[in-house]
């Protein structure tokens, strides 16, 4: 993915025709201002001129099994292509509202749409609904590193469910008790097996924590703090866990994004390093000399601040790492190298790599007596120098400090 087309968004940066452009061109729906269809389901809230943000549903204006065209867990699953996810992302309307994001029931601005909203975030499965659009959808894109492509905006005027959503259990009761905190909320929802990208639509929703404090959360930071949330939740009882006792690594690899994770003896500590094999930065950068990377880390105790570096894709790498070593009852220094490769030409959001590391740790790891033999290892497999990233880690030249990790090079 490059931030050339997060900053360009179509507008033609690159000098060439934008194939996301292309793609939402082919597949937008052929609409004007009303239309019914299966939300799979799924909303999305902005965070531009927060605290009174963009707001909305989005469906396609088609009926039946739409879950596909919404959940990361299915792409990565079914192996869809970047062609696929833009595909369905571009045959949904975002039939969106303004509105505040406090959820108090004093709050005067608090949209009429907001309870059809909720609704369908509830929903684990498609909600049928009619639209109706002040103006028929526009060929435009959202682009984040965060979350999926969100296109063909259009303003709403009137929203109706058409059907009874089914609303799981667990989630419902959550929803409707207004004394339990947000943290406690997700912690249940998770060990209740409630997808994660479910959880993240209800807490984006306002339908979670206590009454004073409900309030809709963008749905960029809701992301983030559902995996940080969780994996902070099983860190308390790894950080207890006994070390592992030889070399690990893990590797996998989707839509050109390849991990190499490498589990070392040692407690808990975490580093995630990006390299980008692509010109980020538009014509004459020299990749070899300068190539565009990222990295964020953490020691035994946790960061205090959040990683805006590496932003959402630190938090999605971390929670199968941590659903890993919680599984196995260990604990371990972490290192994850991701080479971007240019095929990842466009945002799919950073669910399709929390599942593909879910996917890497269902493999049976290499083992190795030192970290440099796992090191030559992934070089089979990544086209950069294994040594782009070893230079920058922060957590190996901490090792050097460290007489018990030094004695596995």
């Amino acid at each position: 993915m490059s931030n050339l087309c997060l900053r360009c968004k179509g507008r033609g940066m690159c000098g060439g025709p934008c194939k996301i452009l292309i793609q939402l061109k082919q597949y937008q729906p052929k609409v004007e201002k009303e239309f019914s269809g299966s939300s799979p389901p799924e909303i999305f809230v902005g965070k531009f001129n927060y605290p009174y943000v963009y707001t909305g549903i989005l469906s396609p204006n088609e009926f039946g099994d739409t879950e596909y065209m919404s959940l990361p867990e299915s792409w990565h699953e079914n192996g869809a292509s970047i062609q696929d996810i833009l595909g369905f992302r571009s045959r949904m309307i975002y039939s969106r509202f303004v509105s505040n994001i406090k959820l108090t029931e004093s709050n005067a601005q608090r949209s009429r749409f907001i309870d059809v909203m909720q609704e369908i975030a509830l929903a684990e499965k498609p909600v049928d609904a009619s639209f109706e659009l002040f103006k028929k959808p526009v060929v435009k894109m959202d682009l984040n590193a965060s979350v999926a492509m969100i296109g063909n905006p259009a303003p709403l005027k009137n929203a109706k469910i058409e059907s009874n959503p089914k609303i799981e259990r667990k989630v419902d009761y959550l929803a409707n008790d207004t004394d339990v905190k947000v943290t406690t909320a997700i912690q249940e929802l998770y060990t209740s097996q409630i997808k994660v990208s479910h959880i993240i639509k209800v807490l984006s929703a306002g339908m979670l924590g206590q009454r004073t404090s409900r309030r809709l959360v963008p749905t960029r930071w809701a992301v983030t703090a559902t995996d940080d949330t969780i994996s902070k939740l099983l860190l308390e009882k790894i950080r207890y866990y006994q070390q592992i006792s030889e070399v690990l690594l893990f590797s996998g690899n989707y839509l050109g994004n390849y991990y190499e994770v490498f589990l070392i003896p040692g407690c808990w500590s975490y580093e995630i390093i990006e390299i980008s094999n692509q010109g980020y930065f538009g014509e004459g950068v020299n990749l070899e000399k300068d190539p565009a990377t990222w990295q964020d880390y953490e020691f035994f105790q946790g960061r205090k601040t959040y990683a805006d570096n590496v932003t959402g894709g630190y938090y999605a790498a971390k929670l199968p790492i941590t659903e890993y070593l919680e599984k196995t009852k260990r604990q371990a220094t972490v290192l994850v190298f991701r080479e971007i490769r240019p095929e990842y030409f466009c945002p799919c959001g950073v669910g399709i790599l929390r599942e593909l590391m879910r996917g890497v740790f269902k493999e049976t790891p290499k083992k190795f007596n030192t970290i440099n033999e796992a090191f030559k290892d992934a070089q089979t497999r990544i086209k950069l120098p294994v040594s782009s990233f070893t230079e920058k880690s922060i957590l190996l030249k901490h090792s050097k400090e460290q007489k018990k990790l030094s004695r596995w090079f």
